[in-house]
Order: C-alpha cells, then sequence, then structure tokens
C-alpha cells in the first residue's frame, strides 16, 4: 500500500518553532527520496526541502535555509521537518511528497499527502 500522512504543524508563532512528520509506508521510504512542498492561500505551490533515501543529502528553497531542518527516520518510516524561527510568510499548508530523485521539481513526485496546515502570527 502506498500511502503518506502528515502529522503536526498547527499555530505558531513568529520567531517560535513547529515541526510537521509525514509518515509513509514501507513501500515509498525503501525506494523514494522525500520532499516538502508548500502552498500559501492564493500562491502556487512551491518546495521547501527533500531528504535523498539514504539521509545523506538534503536540499532547502533559500527562502527557508538556515531556519528549517528536514530529517528522516528509516526505521520508523518518517520524515521531519523542523521549523525554526518561524516567519508569517511560513503560513501555507505542507505537504510531503515522495520521488525517485531528489529534485525540487514537483511534477518528479509521484506521490503526495494531503497536506496539513502551518500558521505563524505575527
Amino acid at each position: 500500500q502506498v500511502s503518506l500522512e502528515e502529522f503536526g504543524g498547527g499555530l505558531g508563532q513568529a520567531g517560535g518553532s513547529l515541526s510537521v512528520a509525514c509518515a509513509a509506508s514501507v513501500y515509498i521510504f525503501r525506494w523514494y527520496d522525500m520532499g516538502w512542498f508548500r502552498q500559501a492561500p492564493g500562491k502556487e505551490r512551491e518546495f521547501v526541502s527533500a531528504i535523498h533515501r539514504s539521509g545523506d543529502n538534503k536540499i532547502y528553497a533559500d527562502s527557508v535555509k538556515g531556519r528549517f531542518t528536514i530529517s528522516r527516520d528509516n526505521a520508523k518510516k518518517t520524515v521531519y521537518l523542523q521549523m525554526n524561527s518561524l516567519k508569517p510568510e511560513d503560513t501555507a499548508v505542507y505537504f510531503c511528497a515522495a520521488g525517485p530523485e531528489l529534485t525540487i521539481e514537483s511534477d518528479s513526485y509521484r506521490y503526495w499527502g494531503q497536506g496539513i496546515q502551518v500558521t505563524v502570527s505575527s
């Protein structure tokens, strides 16, 4: 069974921290790289971060570099996104995705979660 489910998120304050997690099926975690994307109201979906299936390589959007950290626990089949120094512009629905290559291109990701809301107040 192929599935992705996001957890966490919610409401945070500017300068604070939140985290989101994504639980995946065994099939996905064995063969795919994992990414996080977000979509704010009225805007297109944008890349946030991605991590190689080995956990060794990670990439970040410039807008979150130095503030967000992606990680994965292969034993728990879960990928995490720790978000620090939050800004109101981080407010969006966050999606996890699985794909065959480490890339910022959303079209390359084959499986998507339903998304979870993250709201940052000023």
